[in-house]
């Protein structure tokens, strides 16, 4: 009886710790925050259209398409510069474990770009949008295993409804083929997509976890946030150009340059902006996990997977059949199931600190508030 006493004033000691430090965030960090999201809703929202423009003119390198998910990474040397002029601090290296973390967050990155670029080559931009909102329930498997993220039954149901919304995809494939792609073709999409999104929900959960390394139970700063993104930039882009070699696309992309639909200019044009809009994506999601937590963040990527879905239909007019659309409502049915439930633990916790407070005799203080 006392261990188990014990253990659950332990739990609702982590319960409120996690209260107040999500507090401290609010109160503190909400315009970084917001940054991020900015950033996120404009790389998710538009990284899959220029990167589906590119193939559906005549692109073709799929090593390449993935590369442009993390090439731009040497842009934040920029902010870095700026960030160490600011505050006259020198930028201090990382030790070797924490590059060796980098560099393998960075490998794994960049085969989740290629999986995610090979799936976008063969299905519609809102198919490989809806697979990939499955990303959530890998981030919430993989942050329960790696961060020691708790569940609850609104999680788990979110998990299970996402997971069915993106299996009724793959029950009639025929009806949702782009032109010139076969159903083989279509599976090695559906399927290399859903390995794209497993890999994700490693990746964000890892990066939590060497954030709290790399700060070592402190707050960790801008600037080394801004490394770790450089060190995972460089690593994820260094598995791509490998690939690009094997592959020969180096010595194709000239030629796929004055064949491009759009004419040759544009087609570097389109190269140079989709790597852009990408890299804003990746400095979002890195950022909002160093400001929050992982699962919160895999919940804002699949959250807005659907206006890329709508970006989707108005520009490339993609089919929205009716499996499509039920897998929609499926996906947000568990987005909102998992919201629903945060606000109710959120609001739990809120309790709890009042009732602790008053048991600790802290009714003078609340009186005052």
């Amino acid at each position: 009886m006392e261990e188990e006493e014990q253990q659950q004033t332990t739990t609702q000691q982590r319960q409120q710790t996690q209260h107040q430090q999500q507090q401290r965030w609010r109160s503190s960090s909400l315009p970084l925050v917001l940054l991020n999201l900015t950033l996120i809703s404009t790389g998710i929202i538009g990284g899959p259209l220029l990167a589906r423009l590119y193939f559906t003119h005549g692109g073709s390198r799929r090593w390449l398409s993935s590369l442009l998910q993390s090439a731009a990474f040497p842009l934040l040397v920029l902010p870095l510069f700026f960030l160490h002029l600011r505050s006259r601090a020198r930028v201090r290296a990382f030790p070797p474990k924490a590059c060796a973390e980098c560099a393998l967050i960075g490998v794994l990155l960049g085969l989740d770009n290629f999986l995610y670029a090979l799936g976008l080559s063969y299905l519609p931009v809102s198919t490989s949008s809806i697979l990939f909102s499955t990303q959530l329930a890998f981030t919430a498997l993989f942050a329960r295993l790696i961060v020691g993220q708790r569940f609850t039954s609104f999680s788990i149901n979110c998990v299970v409804l996402m997971v069915v919304g993106s299996a009724m995809l793959g029950v009639r494939a025929d009806g949702d083929r782009p032109l010139g792609v076969s159903r083989g073709q279509y599976m090695v999409g559906f399927f290399a997509t859903l390995g794209g999104a497993a890999l994700l929900g490693v990746v964000i959960p890892a990066s939590e976890m060497a954030f709290r390394r790399l700060s070592g139970g402190r707050v960790a700063s801008p600037a080394s946030v801004l490394q770790f993104q450089l060190g995972v930039g460089a690593s994820a882009s260094a598995v791509c150009l490998i690939g690009m070699a094997i592959n020969d696309d180096f010595k194709a992309i000239p030629r796929e340059a004055r064949e491009f639909g759009l004419g040759e200019h544009k087609y570097y044009m389109v190269l140079a902006v989709t790597a852009i809009v990408w890299q804003m994506a990746l400095v979002g999601f890195l950022g909002l996990i160093f400001c929050t937590t992982s699962l919160f963040t895999g919940i804002c990527g699949s959250f807005l997977l659907p206006f890329t879905e709508v970006g989707a239909v108005i520009a490339y007019h993609d089919k929205f059949s009716g499996e499509k659309g039920m897998s929609l409502v499926l996906c947000l049915w568990g987005l909102t199931s998992y919201f629903y439930g945060e606000w109710k633990e959120s609001k739990a916790l809120s309790k709890n600190d009042i009732n602790h407070a008053v048991g600790d005799g802290d009714v003078t203080t609340i009186a005052s508030i």
